[in-house]
């Protein structure tokens, strides 16, 4: 039987693009609400020690594991060697910390984290473009997994690669080196089909997020042409089964592939009005009770 684990990224209640969320919250405040409700560990945020010695520490107080952290690549600007000089520090916290996978996501031109710009407006990248970033991620991973750990790219609204054919054109033009981190949330607010690529990629699949949608939300959104951060605030997400996004099928087709490894709750919100710890809960209740049906072991 597949084994999962089942892990919170911090966005439930401080916000990396939108700092002023939560931005009085305490980690540690996030950290035993987390635990509290279930999880057995965190992805990275702004928030957390970034040395070793330190990130350990804290998770060792309150018994959580590192899932994994975001690293934000540039290789449209900059060569393959230079990102891997960039991606030192990161690797090697995660690498000390135990976690197994690390969070990729080009973030040249993108619009994610701007508020004055619509996610109409996000980058599309030409044909030399496109050479160029999956080249570069052939090196990358390549080199992260003889280091043990795996690229999981994360597919992203307001960046290069948001539609499913942008998924799909990355991963055709390169080797199995380079993961992929399915986000459902990510894949269907940019129209995707989470078990298409699912039943197409699923040996390349080496990181999940459960994100759910709000679809009135997504739809207003397009209809009022919005930026990402302003549909945050709007509660374009939420935590799985609070919203309107499938989950089932792509994860019992997930487990009957062999997926092991992360199932993530991450819910943008604005804390002030959606309560973490209440999120939190329902997150965990939710996302075990999928995972269960869908025929996965949970590992507490």
């Amino acid at each position: 039987m597949s084994r999962v684990r089942l892990g919170i990224n911090p966005l439930t209640w401080t916000n990396d693009d939108l700092p002023s969320l939560g931005a009085d919250t305490p980690l540690e405040v996030c950290l035993e609400e987390g635990r509290e409700a279930g999880f057995s560990g965190f992805e990275l945020g702004n928030k957390f020690p970034r040395t070793p010695e330190a990130l350990s520490e804290v998770l060792d107080r309150f018994d959580l594991a590192l899932v994994s952290g975001w690293y934000s690549a540039r290789l449209l600007e900059r060569s393959p060697e230079e990102e891997i000089a960039a991606v030192q520090d990161h690797l090697d916290l995660l690498k000390q910390c135990g976690a197994k996978v690390m969070v990729f996501c080009e973030v040249s031109r993108c619009i994610h984290g701007d508020r004055g710009v619509p996610l109409s407006q996000r980058p599309h990248l030409d044909d030399a473009d496109w050479r160029r970033l999956t080249e570069g991620l052939n090196v990358v991973g390549d080199y992260l997994g003889e280091q043990g750990i795996h690229l999981a790219y994360h597919h992203h609204l307001g960046t290069v690669v948001e539609s499913q054919q942008d998924v799909e054109r990355m991963l055709d033009n390169t080797r199995d080196g380079v993961g992929l981190l399915l986000d459902l949330g990510h894949l269907r607010g940019a129209d995707g089909d989470p078990l298409a690529i699912a039943r197409r990629y699923a040996s390349r699949i080496r990181h999940v997020h459960c994100k759910d949608v709000r679809y009135p939300v997504l739809e207003e959104l397009r209809n009022r042409d919005k930026s990402f951060l302003d549909a945050v605030l709007d509660g374009l997400f939420t935590v799985p089964g609070d919203g309107d996004v499938d989950f089932l099928p792509t994860l019992t087709h997930l487990r009957e592939t062999g997926y092991r490894g992360w199932l993530v709750v991450e819910a943008e919100q604005d804390p002030e009005i959606a309560h973490p710890l209440t999120y939190a809960h329902m997150g965990y209740r939710n996302l075990r009770a999928l995972a269960e049906q869908a025929g996965f072991r949970i590992i507490d």
